[in-house]
């Protein structure tokens, strides 16, 4: 058996007041597990997208047609609602479980030593974005599925998969400076990749405010333009980012860029290739709700795809720390 440490009411008190502090006391997780936490918040943001595109393909936006409670008196769905409250619901206990996620992340980077602030940071920053989205998801609710306000919670919920895959990565990296892997041109190449991309993201939302699903079978606002062409124009910019892309795998290979850069781009390349198979699939058999839900996960994986590149442009080597001890220097560094 082992014993369990006696708390005095100083520890105590301390304890309340810096619940992780106290925690990284007692515990320091391994590498592995730093890492497997912050996957598990990307993964997590990931679900929540795919998840609130299936609440508006099944019409079930409006099925808790209030906000914070389902209807009103109830937290929960009542017998009296379709099973459209049980989705719009069922999307939001999902919530909870993202929470989880990012609480997690947030105590494993927290109680990791050395201690990495960056790491800490990125987690609190994924928890008041989950927060901010929760507020203006009910917002979308509470002004009947406007157009506008669902393509804000779209773009929000790509801020968070934006910082979950950076603390992913940050995980398997050192606290070290950047040293760039590849030259200036490729870096901006890649800058002008990740421009076309916001904008193909953006223009996506638009055409999702236009087009037929609106999230509830009623009368709900839509974008006042043509959908269909709104489309031919996210088809043009999807193209330019595939261009960009194949541009920038042809210059890796060119300057015999390292492996990282290469292989992240070449999978870009792929993730790209089967979003447009979709997309060009949904479009032409007039958007069923299944490939329009696998688009919106292609989506968040493109982005991923497209940070990952971008990312790889650079190394963080570990930062060495020097801790004088009685008969050597033991030197402790962070894994690169």
């Amino acid at each position: 058996m082992v014993g369990v440490p006696k708390l005095n009411p100083a520890d105590a008190a301390a304890a309340v007041r810096n619940p992780l502090a106290s925690i990284a006391e007692r515990w320091t997780p391994a590498p592995r597990t730093v890492q497997r936490a912050a996957l598990a918040a990307l993964v997590m943001s990931v679900v929540i997208v795919v998840t609130g595109g299936a609440v508006r393909l099944t019409g079930s936006g409006l099925g808790c047609p209030t906000w914070p409670e389902c209807t009103d008196g109830s937290l929960t769905p009542t017998t009296a609602l379709s099973y459209h409250s049980a989705i719009e619901f069922g999307n939001r206990m999902l919530t909870y479980v993202l929470c989880a996620a990012v609480g997690w992340a947030i105590i494993a980077a927290r109680a990791e030593k050395p201690r990495r602030r960056s790491l800490t940071r990125l987690g609190w920053a994924q928890f008041w974005l989950v927060m901010s989205n929760a507020v203006l998801g009910g917002v979308v609710v509470l002004v009947g599925l406007n157009p506008y306000t669902v393509a804000a919670h779209f773009l929000l919920a790509t801020a968070l998969v934006t910082v979950a895959a950076v603390m992913w990565q940050r995980t398997r990296e050192g606290d070290g400076a950047p040293r760039p892997l590849v030259g200036k041109a490729v870096q901006q190449l890649v800058w002008f990749l990740v421009a076309a991309s916001l904008l193909l993201i953006a223009v996506g939302t638009v055409v999702t405010g236009a087009g037929p699903h609106a999230g509830d079978s009623s009368d709900v606002k839509r974008i006042p333009i043509d959908w269909e062409t709104v489309a031919k124009l996210h088809a043009v910019l999807a193209w330019i980012v595939v261009t960009l892309t194949f541009a920038l795998w042809f210059v890796l290979k060119a300057v015999d860029a390292p492996k990282g850069p290469l292989a992240r781009t070449r999978d870009l390349f792929l993730i790209l290739l089967a979003q447009g198979v979709i997309g060009y699939v949904q479009y032409f058999t007039h958007l069923p709700e299944l490939l329009v839900g696998l688009h919106m996960l292609g989506s968040c994986l493109v982005w991923i795809g497209v940070l990952r590149v971008l990312l790889a442009l650079r190394e963080r080597p570990g930062t060495d720390v020097s801790l004088p001890g009685p008969s050597a220097e033991v030197t402790v560094g962070t894994r690169a």
